[in-house]
């Protein structure tokens, strides 16, 4: 069996195992916990998914989305980033339940409540509640509506997968917010995603 198709097995895996617990039991806080559980074997296959094949960015590049797999429907995509220190990405949230498992580096991952609006764009202000940081074999995960940042600290580049409910590429109405302006707005689509050849 080559690399690659040791990959794309250990992926589809892991899909199936996430597929048939959101069926089983739904979208709950009980449910994704589950779901990273489920994520985090795939992050002792590190020899599957080497730097040489998916290259971190270049220094002062944002992070790299490699998407390993997804449903026809765009349901359960499995990426793969990779981000430098010193990067992040402001808070949002995603529409779609997600978890995060580490491969290498760490994820900071700052969560917010709203403490106003932030429901459709217009004034918004948060609350951090807390602090995850997710390195190698560790994971946290989101419901649909938590809303986290995200930051690459220390000096090692982040190598994570993130699995969502639903391809990023197909969540127009994602929120992110300006904490200055005290303002939320629709997130851009990422034009980061690296799609397999």
């Amino acid at each position: 069996m080559s690399i690659q198709q040791e990959r794309d097995a250990a992926v589809a895996a892991v899909m199936a195992d996430v597929r048939a617990i959101e069926t089983a039991d739904g979208v709950t806080r009980a449910s994704v916990g589950k779901m990273q559980a489920a994520l985090v074997p795939l992050t002792k296959r590190a020899e599957l998914f080497d730097e040489e094949t998916f290259p971190n960015p270049p220094e002062g590049q944002p992070a790299r989305l490699y998407l390993l797999s997804e449903d026809a429907d765009g349901r359960f995509p499995i990426y793969l980033t990779c981000a430098n220190p010193g990067g992040a990405v402001r808070p949002h949230n995603h529409g779609t339940w997600a978890v995060v498992a580490g491969v290498s580096g760490v994820e900071e991952n700052a969560y917010f409540d709203r403490a106003s609006g932030g429901h459709t764009p217009g004034p918004s202000t948060l609350a951090q509640r807390e602090v995850v940081q997710v390195r190698a074999g560790e994971s946290t995960g989101m419901l649909p509506d938590d809303v986290h940042s995200v930051a690459t600290p220390g000096t090692v580049p982040r190598r994570h997968f993130h699995m969502y409910g639903l391809s990023l590429e197909r969540l127009p109405k994602r929120l992110a917010w300006d904490v200055d302006k005290g303002e939320c707005s629709y997130m851009e689509i990422n034009p980061k995603i690296i799609r397999p050849a």
